[in-house]
């Protein structure tokens, strides 16, 4: 360790041990991080990105890391992953479990590339996934977080999307109740790109998930779509950033809620169109369904436009269950609870239905349904 890093923090003596005395670049990019993160820690509601969310009782938690190895990974991927946006960025890279998946040029991967990481009881992990879809390939990836009791996870996964590839990614966050989960993704798109995403975030006591989507070249088009559903104290938080730094590309954004009992939700959404990227369309829409009179939910979409020649709209509602539709229902018979359970559902069904995968869409169709207690046998 440099001499910049004066701070003590509750994971010091864990990366001592995993460093140890390695002097490769990685190694050295590694002790960057965890000095970045020892100088700035975890971010606070002082800050503005973090206003909403306040992430004490995941800092004032200690956690058992274990099982950490040496990795040889190309130091000049890793370091494309900007760690500097905050403590949880940093620590991520320090403690890095680096999982790196090329897809070759013009390959086409039939069956979908799956991610899936566990978290023990007392346990931090911290899952950094890289894709790298080569020119005109096609392929789809499954990313996916499973735990047990009071954990964290502090995951990143930076996508590289080539000139004229197509990605498809689900990220599906069911965690325990009790779990803290923290996420980034990275999204680089190439030329003529395209990349499709659907978020779907059910567990954690904490979660928070950021994406930062760049494209790089023209004609690129992303989906970057998602549906949390909250109950008990859970807080879930999704920023998003979709940056329109070049001409003639397309991005549209769905974003869902459903929120009972005391729960929280937070979705802050920018777009930024550049000063030369004429011909854009960006569409951005958040909308939230309230359950119950303590949920609630702070939604912020934005749009910073630098350029005339563009076509772009945002909106965001929070509501709740119609009672027209629920007066139709019940007039035909249908009890009370499902008829409310049925809207729900239906109201999150778009984003599900994205899904092109089966199994992933039978198992959260269930996750839902057992979420709103629905019995169809009724």
């Amino acid at each position: 360790m440099t001499a910049s890093a004066v701070t003590e923090t509750i994971y010091t003596q864990d990366f001592l041990k995993f460093i140890g005395d390695a002097g490769d670049a990685l190694a050295e990019l590694r002790r960057t991080a965890f000095e970045l993160f020892s100088a700035v820690g975890f971010p606070t509601p002082k800050d503005e990105e973090w206003k909403y969310t306040n992430v004490k009782r995941i800092a004032d938690s200690g956690f058992r890391i274990s099982d950490l190895k040496s990795q040889d990974v190309s130091v000049e991927l890793a370091d494309r992953f900007d760690f500097k946006r905050n403590g949880f960025t940093a620590l991520n890279l320090a403690f890095a479990e680096f999982v790196v998946v090329t897809i070759p040029k013009e390959t086409s991967v039939s069956d979908p590339i799956e991610f899936n990481f566990k978290c023990e009881d007392g346990a931090a992990r911290f899952p950094h996934v890289i894709v790298v879809a080569e020119a005109g390939s096609k392929a789809t990836i499954i990313e996916s977080y499973e735990s047990a009791g009071r954990s964290f996870t502090d995951a990143a996964v930076q996508i590289f999307v080539g000139d004229n590839a197509n990605l498809t990614h689900y990220r599906v966050q069911k965690e325990s109740t009790d779990a803290f989960h923290v996420g980034t993704t990275e999204v680089t798109l190439g030329r003529g790109s395209l990349y499709d995403s659907t978020n779907i975030n059910l567990g954690g006591a904490i979660s928070r998930h950021d994406v930062h989507l760049r494209f790089t070249a023209e004609g690129g088009e992303a989906f970057v779509d998602g549906l949390y559903m909250l109950g008990g104290n859970q807080h879930a938080d999704t920023h998003s950033t979709i940056d329109h730094a070049v001409p003639n590309c397309v991005s549209h954004q769905t974003y869902k809620g459903v929120l009972n009992d005391k729960s929280r939700g937070v979705f802050n959404g920018k777009v930024f169109v550049r000063e030369n990227a004429h011909g854009t369309d960006a569409q951005q829409s958040n909308k939230n369904l309230l359950l119950s009179n303590d949920a609630r939910v702070d939604t912020k979409p934005q749009l910073e436009i630098f350029n005339d020649d563009v076509k772009c709209s945002h909106g965001a509602t929070v509501g709740q269950l119609e009672e027209e539709e629920l007066f139709y229902l019940l007039s035909r018979g249908i009890s009370p609870k499902l008829a409310k359970n049925l809207l729900t559902y239906g109201f999150a069904e778009e984003v599900i239905n994205k899904i092109g995968i089966e199994s992933i869409k039978r198992e959260l169709d269930e996750a839902v349904l057992n979420r709103l207690d629905v019995n169809l046998e009724v």
